[in-house]
C-alpha cells in the first residue's frame, strides 16, 4: 500500500471537500466539538482521543482538519483510518512516505491523524521507532480509539515521548450539553420545556446521529462488531447484559450475575463486563463506607448513556426499568464531573456518593426518611440536578 492509495481518505490533496465535514454541515442539529479546541497543535505532540463508537471523534478530527487547511498546505495533513491496514509495518511505511512528500514539497510542519488505531494490533510499533529516531519532531500526531483500556495500555508504550500532547476522552453529550445544543437559555426558568427536552434526551442519548433522527442500528452494529473483532461470544455477551439490566438498580456481584445466566462462570461474566466498560458502555459504582472503598463487595453497574441502555436492553430482550435509567443518569453525571462515583449501604442505601455529596434517586415519591445530608431526587428533579454544574 502506497500513500497515493489513501487519496480517497484525504480528499483535500485533490482540492475536494471531505465527506464527514459536508455531512456535519448538512445535519439539522450540529455543533462544534469543543474537545477539538483542546488538542495540542504544536510540534512535537502525540495526542490521544478516546471515546465510544459514533460519538463524533472522526467528524471532530475532520472539522479540525478543515481549520488547519486554512493556514497550511493540503500536503501537510495526513489522515489514516487504521482499520484498513494489514499490519503496523504498513502504517510505518505510510508515515515515512508522508515525511518524504513533505520534504519534497518544502513543508516543515505536518499533522498526522490515526483514526481507530485500537483496531490494529501493535499499531504503536509503526509510530514509536519513528519518534525515537526524531523523524516526527516537526509533526503533530493525533491518535483516536474506541477501546479505552486497550489504548490506555498502548499509551504506556510512549513514556517521555508525548511531547506537548494530551489525552482526551470524548463522550456522548451530557444532558447539560444537550440542552446547550438545543439552545435553551436559562433552562431553570423554562421548567416545562426542560422536562420535554429531557424526555427526548432519554430516547436519543447524546450521540450526534440519534439527535439528528438517524436510525441507530449502525451504532448497535458497531458494538457487536467490536465483540466479534475481539473474539467475544455474542451469546455470552447477550446473557451478561440481560443479567445486568435485570439486576438494576440493585447492587449485585459477578457471582450473582453469573447465576442469572445459563451456566457461565463468574469469571467469564466479569470478563465480559470489563469489556463493556472498555467500550464505554458500562460504568461501576463501588460500595464506599466512610473512607473505605470495598471493591470486592456488591457493585452498582450503570450505563454511560441512555441510548446505549435502550439499545442493549432491546438487544438482550430485557425490559428497561425507569427507576434504573434515572439512577444511571445521576451516576454517570457525577462520574463525569468528579472522575469517580460510589454508593453507600448500611441501615439505608444511597445510590450515588462523591465526597460529601450523597444522592438518592426515586422515580416516584420517596417512602422513607433519609438523613438531611442526602439529596433525594424524585422523577422531575433529576433533569435539573443534571443541569447543575456546581461542585459539592
Amino acid at each position: 500500500m502506497k500513500l497515493g492509495d489513501l487519496s480517497y481518505m484525504n480528499p483535500w490533496w485533490e482540492g475536494k471537500e471531505d465527506y464527514h465535514a459536508r455531512r456535519w454541515r448538512e445535519q439539522r442539529i450540529h455543533w462544534w466539538p469543543k474537545w477539538a479546541d483542546e488538542l495540542s497543535l504544536e510540534p512535537f505532540s502525540l495526542n490521544f482521543v478516546l471515546g465510544p463508537r459514533q460519538v463524533g471523534k472522526t467528524t471532530g478530527i475532520k472539522l479540525l482538519i478543515q481549520e488547519l487547511l486554512k493556514e497550511n498546505p493540503p500536503e501537510s495533513v495526513l489522515y489514516i483510518n487504521v482499520e484498513i491496514l494489514p499490519d503496523y509495518r504498513t502504517l510505518s511505511a505510510l508515515i515515512r512516505e508522508f515525511q518524504e512528500l513533505k520534504e519534497n514539497e518544502g513543508i516543515k510542519r505536518g499533522y498526522i491523524f490515526l483514526d481507530e488505531a485500537s483496531s490494529l494490533e501493535g499499531w504503536w510499533r509503526g509510530v514509536k521507532p519513528l519518534i525515537d529516531a526524531g523523524l516526527l519532531e516537526n509533526d503533530v500526531v493525533t491518535v483516536t480509539g474506541s477501546s479505552s483500556l486497550r489504548v490506555k495500555r498502548d499509551i504506556e508504550m510512549f513514556p517521555g515521548r508525548r511531547g506537548k500532547g494530551i489525552t482526551l476522552e470524548v463522550m456522548p453529550l451530557s444532558f447539560r450539553e444537550y440542552v446547550g445544543v438545543m439552545d435553551l437559555k436559562r433552562p431553570e426558568l423554562h421548567r416545562e420545556k426542560t422536562l420535554r427536552l429531557f424526555e427526548e434526551y432519554l430516547k436519543t442519548g447524546g450521540f450526534p446521529g440519534s439527535i439528528n433522527g438517524l436510525p441507530m442500528d449502525d451504532l448497535l452494529g458497531a458494538y457487536i462488531g467490536e465483540l466479534v473483532r475481539f473474539g467475544k461470544s455474542l451469546e455470552i455477551a447477550r446473557e451478561t447484559m440481560a443479567a445486568v439490566i435485570r439486576s438494576a438498580p440493585s447492587a449485585t456481584s459477578f457471582r450473582a450475575l453469573a447465576k442469572a445466566t445459563s451456566g457461565y462462570s463468574y469469571k467469564v461474566v466479569q470478563d465480559y463486563i470489563e469489556f463493556f466498560r472498555e467500550l464505554y458502555v458500562l460504568g461501576i459504582a463501588y460500595l464506599r463506607q466512610g473512607e473505605q472503598v470495598l471493591y470486592k463487595r456488591e457493585k452498582k453497574f450503570f450505563f454511560r448513556d441512555p441510548l446505549l441502555a435502550r439499545l442493549f436492553s432491546a438487544w438482550s430482550g430485557t425490559q428497561l426499568r425507569e427507576e434504573a435509567l434515572y439512577e444511571w443518569l445521576v451516576q454517570e453525571h457525577l462520574y463525569r464531573r468528579f472522575g469517580e462515583v460510589y454508593y453507600y449501604r448500611n441501615s439505608y442505601e444511597v445510590d450515588a456518593i462523591v465526597g460529601d455529596l450523597k444522592v438518592e434517586v426515586k422515580a416516584g415519591k420517596a417512602h422513607r426518611k433519609y438523613p438531611k445530608n442526602v439529596n433525594v431526587l424524585e422523577k422531575e428533579d433529576v433533569p435539573f440536578f443534571l443541569l447543575d454544574a456546581t461542585p459539592p
